[in-house]
């Protein structure tokens, strides 16, 4: 994987409109991570906010439902199945007792449409400890009938993941393999499973942002990669065609009211994407010739887009311009980072065990030792225990469970507010999360709070509290 680049100017866009794209995304307090612009199959911008790199990989929660869609126009295809199969034939041993008209109904099309008839997700219901998830998701109300409304249902593309294994006896990456990701070159892909070992399809895979442009450069290309045809022929006009309406009453954010193909959104501008929660972006500009691949951190998605069409696809011209009007764009590009926690206080030493109070996440013990160069914080309770090497105005990288499921690479950096109280910024740099932490040291007390998110996870105010031992 390896794009060809270029300049803006050579594609036929001022370097100007693109350094206009990123002040103002940060202007905005839109915390992009990475952002590449291809124009005419070039790479003619890129960057990364530093401790995110172009090596990463960065979870795309649902910007994965459109590799798992690719996927099943591949099995179409080859004809291991069909989009007008019942999804109800898929499932003989997970069906309840009584399968009502509506499931009985429901085929592969109108799982890609998302439009099952359900009237929520069935995941809004599960209980995670759930080991078999099929028969959850088919055991709920299907309360109208397939293919009259569109409901955004995530599990409606694991359902899919499933179909696609039970058809072929692949999952979705050894089946994506050979097909899609070895001829894009895109290496080591990863993708989150359910407790029987099927990807989830709906979320969990994560890929490089060159990976994401990648991508959207084949289904800009109509499935044609460096002259062999990856995709179905028609496929991509199929998948990213207005299938279902998805406009809602209240009319709010335009680019999630223009219409829903298989498992991509169209938008304003004759544009299509794919994208996933807190800011994962594959944007393809037919009409412009253009790819826009983001990962980042925002509540506001549609702010993204916005800027997107009024700095970037509005100055998309035909013909190359004079290079080196905006002589400042590289220097601009190689030089964002993810802003560091704030605090004038010096490093010090400082070496203190709390016994946890019980808490949530089942911790026990905290222990916190520093220097005036940074410091370590061990968390006990868990196993391995959690434990986060930081450092005193800059990063440092490392890797750590704590809050997440499993081992989780990352960049920490910490800085002292007062002899009491520490703030701790720890950027999840493989996933949108740089939450920070203030621990305010008491002499009989230890409070740790948390500012930002883990994923969809609420985290409770205060999230640990102690006292020494």
């Amino acid at each position: 994987m390896n794009l060809p680049r270029s300049t803006p100017e050579a594609q036929g866009i001022p370097s100007g409109a693109v350094s206009a794209f990123v002040r103002a995304a940060e202007a905005a307090g839109l915390e992009l991570h990475s952002f590449m612009l291809l124009r005419r199959g070039r790479v003619v911008a890129e960057a990364w906010w530093h401790p995110y790199a172009p090596q990463h990989p960065h979870v795309l929660y649902s910007l994965s439902k459109s590799f798992a869609a690719t996927a099943v126009g591949l099995a179409v295809a080859e004809g291991r199945l069909g989009l007008e199969d019942r999804v109800v034939s898929f499932f003989p041993d997970e069906l309840p007792e009584a399968v009502s008209d509506n499931l009985e109904a429901m085929t592969v099309r109108h799982l890609l449409t998302m439009a099952s008839g359900h009237a929520k997700d069935p995941f809004e219901a599960m209980n995670w400890g759930e080991q078999n998830w099929p028969q959850h998701i088919l055991a709920q109300p299907v309360e109208h009938a397939p293919g009259s409304r569109f409901v955004y249902n995530s599990a409606a593309t694991y359902l899919l993941s499933t179909i696609l294994r039970r058809a072929t006896g692949q999952g979705l990456l050894d089946f994506l393999g050979p097909r899609l990701f070895e001829p894009l070159g895109i290496a080591r892909p990863t993708w989150e499973a359910c407790p029987q070992g099927t990807e989830i399809g709906g979320w969990g895979l994560s890929l490089p942002t060159e990976a994401i442009a990648t991508f959207g450069q084949l289904y800009l290309q109509g499935g044609v990669w460096e002259g062999q045809r990856l995709l179905p022929e028609g496929w991509v006009e199929e998948a990213t065609a207005r299938q279902v309406d998805n406009a809602s009453p209240e009319g709010k954010n335009p680019d999630w009211q223009q219409g829903y193909g298989y498992q991509f959104w169209r938008c304003q501008h004759g544009a299509y994407r794919g994208d996933g929660a807190f800011g994962q972006y594959c944007v393809v500009m037919p009409d412009q010739e253009a790819v826009l691949a983001i990962t980042s951190y925002v509540d506001d998605m549609q702010a993204v887009l916005n800027l997107a069409w009024e700095h970037l696809l509005s100055a998309m011209g035909g013909e190359a311009l004079p290079e080196g009007a905006d002589s400042s764009l590289p220097a601009l590009l190689s030089s964002r980072a993810i802003a560091l926690p704030a605090g004038s206080h010096p490093g010090q030493v400082f070496r203190q065990t709390y016994r946890l109070e019980h808490n949530p996440l089942g911790l026990s013990e905290l222990a916190l030792e520093t220097t005036p160069t940074g410091g370590v914080l061990e968390v006990k309770g868990a196993d391995p225990p959690h434990r986060i090497v930081w450092s005193h105005g800059d990063w440092a990288l490392g890797e750590t469970g704590f809050l997440r499921s499993g081992p989780s690479k990352i960049a920490a950096s910490g800085v002292w507010q007062n002899e009491a109280e520490l703030t701790l910024k720890v950027c999840y740099y493989e996933t949108p999360f740089c939450p920070v932490f203030t621990l305010a040291l008491g002499p009989q007390q230890l409070t740790v709070r948390a500012k930002g998110r883990m994923g969809f996870w609420e985290m409770p105010d205060p999230l640990l509290e102690g006292r020494p031992q």
